[in-house]
């Protein structure tokens, strides 16, 4: 085992057992009922360098809902059926505003900032789903992230997605307000049963940061060397992720920890370091933005241990 390997496998320890301890945890989802359920103690990390070394520590075997982390791979498949013909329909701009907010898009006539606010996430979406039925496309989605992480056992949380469909009236009210300007193609009631749904995507620290891999290897399945996007499509990804993966948040996320990464409501972030490791964090306690308050921590110190912020040790 290298020395490189071995200072990994430590920092990852040691940051999993600082979080542990730490009594700041901020506070879970309760919007959605069944995250308000999930264990604030609950922290996990996982990290797979460039040779496919793995750290891993904490609960990083632990199921939990992705939320908007999907939206990275819902991306990366909308990117793959249109190209940048994309952003037409969305924007790549950072919000400055709440993930769910609606002022911004009233502003914009009906035009989401941004691929990873919840607007912009339904409207890739709808562009997914157009041509087909809700079933195949959900298929589609599951069996993306399942050849990603090269795990069949991934699944959707049906509670939580059906938490989401009886409690998701702001989902609703955006996706009906940019249904009024043509942004959506689909019935409304289709493109959000299948948001809904994606975003209830449970996973575990493991399989995540194994999904995130071909954005660090400059879109290649690292295993089998087969390109999974072209090289700049991962760059790009990479980019939107950096600028808009943290919400309103976003820039503060980039301060501190330096990376590319997506968050989720469900307490779980992935994050890339390009040529280097993808990681994924897990700790549901959220921050007044609506990211992993804990998760952000960590990701900060093993990006300054391991010398991975992309703007220099």
């Amino acid at each position: 085992m290298s020395s490189a390997v071995t200072d990994l496998d430590v920092a990852v320890s040691e940051i999993a057992e600082e979080m542990r301890r730490r009594p700041d945890r901020g506070e879970v989802a309760t919007y959605i009922p069944e995250l308000a359920r999930v264990d604030p103690n609950a922290f996990g990390l996982c990290v797979i360098d460039a040779e496919g070394n793995v750290a891993a520590a904490g609960d990083c075997d632990t199921p939990f809902s992705i939320q908007s982390i999907s939206k990275v791979f819902t991306l990366t498949l909308a990117l793959g059926k249109v190209g940048d013909r994309l952003w037409r329909r969305v924007g790549r701009e950072p919000s400055g505003s709440a993930f769910n907010s609606i002022v911004q898009l009233e502003y914009e006539h009906g035009i989401p900032r941004n691929p990873f606010i919840n607007a912009g996430a339904i409207a890739v979406t709808d562009l997914i789903l157009s041509g087909h039925q809700p079933r195949e496309v959900l298929g589609e989605i599951l069996h993306f992230m399942r050849f990603l992480a090269d795990d069949q056992s991934i699944a959707i949380d049906k509670a939580v997605a059906a938490s989401e469909q009886r409690t998701g009236f702001r989902n609703a009210a955006l996706a009906n307000y940019m249904k009024s300007f043509g942004v959506l193609e689909n019935p409304v009631e289709f493109t959000l049963g299948v948001y809904f749904h994606h975003c209830a995507i449970a996973m575990t620290c493991r399989q995540l940061a194994m999904a995130g891999r071909f954005l660090v290897h400059s879109g290649r399945n690292p295993e089998t060397g087969m390109s999974v996007v072209p090289p700049e499509r991962a760059r790009r990804i990479n980019a939107v992720m950096l600028t808009c993966g943290h919400y309103d948040g976003s820039g503060e996320f980039a301060y501190r920890v330096g990376l590319p990464g997506k968050s989720g409501v469900g307490g779980g972030i992935l994050a890339v370091a390009p040529g280097r490791a993808s990681i994924a964090v897990w700790a549901p306690g959220l921050d007044a933005n609506g990211n992993s308050h804990l998760g952000r921590i960590a990701l900060e110190a093993l990006t300054k241990r391991m010398g991975w912020s992309i703007f220099g040790a």
